[in-house]
């Protein structure tokens, strides 16, 4: 359908016009270099054309993805003016508000993958939860308790109704707040996993993460935004990060599955890596 869509404009449109675009639910966000509203308009009215009615809305993105709440503004460009949607994803389904709520469907490996790996009976904290996504999917595979947090106050009343929608409210127990101060007061110690999908706080909310461990360790899923010039391995630059910051807390770990997520500029990347926590130090003991 890119395909289809890019030969559909011209080609001096189409090298002003981003190679990919979000779908979510029936909304498509483009993006434009230099929020060229000529160009955006073209391509929001072949998507409208190409898509056939499951496209219903189609936004501009104008502004990065940004702040505590992840969040990008958006322009109207065609279909019906709004901005909540139902997205469906390996047979979940999350209402979102795109404008007010963080979605990314280019998650969409990293929430199967993830979710595959949690055995049932183990507890799991999703530090910056969104609307649910990984939490839902999590507890659809496995059954195992999940403490979902955002402290986006539209994010939790979307994943309240997703948890209803998906029939996991036995399973996900959402929070809203922020997680250190949630896992300081409630989930000190309680955690076989914890999930951190939120690259621009990773190193800042680590030591939490390692306080909602048990006292035996456990898995943390950490995603980061990372720099590497021609010839580095942002994968490396991530793993050497990791190693001083967990060295210092005086952190015994070892390293799993790693992998880049995708470019997110020229020469910056967004990684996940996997660290299986073996032992604490005595200040991460309750």
């Amino acid at each position: 359908m890119r395909r289809k869509l890019k030969a559909r404009i011209s080609s001096v449109d189409s090298v002003n016009i981003y190679n990919s675009y979000d779908i979510v639910g029936d909304i498509a966000v483009i993006k434009v270099p230099g929020d060229d509203l000529g160009n955006a308009q073209k391509v929001a009215d072949e998507i409208m054309t190409l898509y056939n009615c499951k496209i219903k809305t189609v936004f501009m993105q104008i502004s990065a993805v940004q702040g505590d709440f992840r969040v990008r503004r958006l322009k109207f460009l065609a279909g019906e003016n709004r901005t909540v949607t139902v997205y469906k994803e390996h047979g979940c389904f999350f209402k979102v508000d795109i404008e007010r709520c963080y979605i990314s469907p280019r998650l969409l490996f990293e929430h199967k993958r993830i979710s595959s790996l949690v055995a049932p009976g183990e507890v799991v904290v999703n530090m910056f939860s969104g609307v649910g996504c990984f939490s839902i999917f999590i507890a659809k595979a496995s059954g195992s308790k999940v403490y979902s947090i955002d402290v986006n106050s539209v994010a939790y009343e979307c994943m309240q109704e997703n948890v209803q929608l998906n029939h996991v409210a036995n399973c996900v127990v959402p929070l809203l707040g922020d997680s250190r101060e949630i896992i300081n007061l409630q989930l000190q110690g309680v955690a076989d996993r914890v999930l951190m999908p939120l690259p621009e706080l990773v190193f800042e909310y680590l030591p939490s993460a390692l306080l909602a461990l048990k006292p035996s360790g456990g898995w943390i899923h950490f995603f980061d935004f990372q720099h590497a010039a021609k010839g580095e391995d942002p994968i490396e630059n991530t793993r050497k990060k990791v190693i001083a910051y967990l060295d210092a807390l005086g952190v015994r770990y070892s390293f799993g599955f790693s992998r880049v997520i995708r470019s997110i500029g020229p020469n910056w990347y967004q990684t996940v890596l996997d660290i299986c926590i073996s032992g604490l130090s005595n200040k991460f003991l309750y």
